[in-house]
């Protein structure tokens, strides 16, 4: 199987409840009020971009978000606050996770006094579930993989009249996913308030990790929304293992990973890409590139052990995905059509996002002390 596809993107936004929902965003304006919200540092690393021969390399740190190591929190608060004014009577959440949403869940859910019940897949580490119950959830593992634990957290919600909040959306199930990409727009506000101008992102490229597509999904949307035919090209990385995206364009049609799933990106190790992600992704990414667990620990070490000035990051093994994908276009010799394709060159201003944290310490600091 090669390890990248080139695509070339219609540039069309989908008019659909997902575009309507993501149109009346206002995340910002709610994560501002919140008092544990701090906008998220977006850091210059001066040093790398010279190593990697390119103009500009910037990273959007979430390892901080409201002291919980990753960005998925700003989905699930959004959505969670948007169900309940429209029923305030709800009790009980509910999610399928590898970790960090199942914990963002958790979180939003205890700020407003609500119960959380929390399924992940057999894979989950120890350290993971007791992220989770920190924050008062029933969590149950299940000896299942991640598309089958969604599945199953669906069907319990259904039975047990709960409330699910999935970050993934299928037939009939899209309005809490559009209002989880919803809240994903803060962290790409806060950079467009820093970098942007009227007509540019202030980038030439961004590389985003893409699990179930979702996130990377919103960000396809804003750059389209805002940006048109200014926007930046934009490149997916998936673990070489759980590709689901990579592999659903090979097959012009959404298909499960067929890789065997073995990944240290837990985060990124999902299933089917999400249908109203799968929309948006396939009419604005430029590129997709699958990434090895030997990759992604480089680019961990990459930033846990800077040179010069630039500043140490910790970044886990899903949140240094992006650099890892960046990192192996640049030097790998097999890549030059990629290269071309995005139009990589050493004028290029590039950005990734560091999507978590040390959310599996143990794991972190075996991989990093190597």
């Amino acid at each position: 199987m090669n390890d990248f596809y080139l695509n070339y993107p219609t540039d069309i936004l989908i008019k659909n409840q997902t575009h309507h929902i993501l149109s009346n965003s206002n995340s910002l304006e709610f994560h501002s009020s919140l008092d544990c919200y701090n906008e998220s540092p977006l850091f210059s690393l001066d040093f790398l971009s010279k190593e990697l021969n390119i103009s500009k390399l910037y990273i959007k740190d979430e390892s901080k978000r409201f002291g919980l190591n990753a960005f998925k929190v700003l989905g699930a608060s959004y959505a969670v606050c948007k169900i309940l004014k429209k029923n305030p009577k709800i009790s009980i959440f509910c999610a399928a996770t590898d970790g960090n949403h199942g914990k963002a869940v958790a979180w939003s859910a205890k700020k407003y006094n609500k119960e959380s019940v929390i399924y992940v897949p057999k894979e989950t580490t120890k350290l993971r579930i007791k992220a989770i119950e920190f924050y008062g959830a029933d969590v149950h593992q299940l000896d299942l993989n991640y598309e089958e634990t969604c599945a199953y957290a669906s069907k319990k919600s259904i039975e047990m009249n709960w409330q699910l909040i999935q970050d993934t959306s299928w037939e009939n199930y899209e309005e809490v996913p559009a209002l989880i990409m919803s809240g994903y727009l803060t962290h790409f506000l806060e950079i467009e308030k820093t970098l942007c101008d009227d007509d540019s992102s202030g980038f030439d490229i961004v590389f985003l990790q893409s699990g179930v597509g979702s996130w990377a999904a919103s960000y396809i949307w804003y750059c389209l929304n805002r940006f048109g035919k200014n926007r930046p090209k934009i490149v997916l990385v998936e673990p070489f293992e759980s590709c689901g995206v990579f592999q659903s364009f090979t097959e012009d049609k959404r298909i499960s990973p067929l890789g065997s799933l073995d990944t240290i990106m837990a985060g990124l190790n999902c299933g089917i890409p999400s249908k109203s992600a799968w929309e948006i992704i396939k009419n604005g990414c430029d590129a997709v590139i699958t990434i090895s667990d030997e990759d992604v620990k480089l680019s961990m070490r990459t930033l846990y052990s800077p040179k010069e000035n630039d500043p140490k990051i910790i970044s886990g093994e899903s949140g240094a995905a992006g650099l890892a994908g960046l990192i192996k276009t640049i030097n790998s010799k097999s890549l030059q059509d990629l290269r071309a394709h995005i139009n990589l060159s050493e004028s290029s201003k590039i950005l990734v996002f560091n999507t978590e944290g040390d959310t599996d310490k143990n794991s972190f600091q075996g991989i990093v002390k190597s």
